[in-house]
């Protein structure tokens, strides 16, 4: 079976195949058009970054706004990553837009399993499903952030600037030692 032309060989939204077609050639790089994507790889915390998980229900909506805002104003003091308890199977489109409207990009971001981004360790876990949770060796936080799934357009705005604010507080307390919470 021969991928359509327009379907690259070997990925499946920017992430890599279980085997397929042929050999991937380079791509030339190309400077983007549009805002800035947020880093998708997330490497290995210095000695003084914190590693944080933001965890929802479906990460599809807040703990991805978390992790946007997290990388985009905090990169110099944490490592941040999401998941979700249940992950949906794409992040909300108005989720999406919300954040373009902030020049925070997602593309190549996908709703992720806390079973996945938990095989490594977190310093912080900032916990937005409402639902108990512990992870070992990890401070968890709860937010009350309202879920805005199924909502108007005006409560994804409502959840991304108070989820900008809860971030920045975040930011704010790992830069000045203190510990968050």
């Amino acid at each position: 079976m021969v991928p359509p032309d327009d379907i690259k060989p070997g990925f499946r939204g920017n992430r890599p195949r279980m085997g397929g077609h042929g050999v991937l050639k380079p791509r030339t790089p190309v400077a983007p058009a549009g805002p800035v994507p947020v880093a998708q790889k997330v490497p290995a915390a210095g000695n003084n970054k914190k590693r944080v998980l933001f965890v929802c229900i479906g990460n599809s909506c807040r703990s991805q706004m978390a992790e946007a805002f997290a990388r985009a104003y905090g990169s110099d003091i944490m490592v941040a990553q999401s998941a979700g308890l249940m992950p949906a199977v794409d992040i909300a489109p108005l989720t999406r837009q919300v954040l373009a409207e902030r020049n925070l990009n997602l593309d190549g971001h996908f709703p992720k399993s806390l079973e996945m981004a938990g095989r490594e360790a977190f310093d912080v876990v900032v916990n937005m499903s409402g639902q108990p949770m512990s992870l070992p060796k990890a401070r968890v936080l709860t937010w009350p952030v309202r879920d805005p799934i199924g909502h108007p357009e005006r409560v994804y705005r409502d959840v991304v600037q108070q989820i900008e604010g809860l971030v920045m507080g975040l930011i704010l307390n790992l830069r000045s030692g203190r510990t968050p919470g």
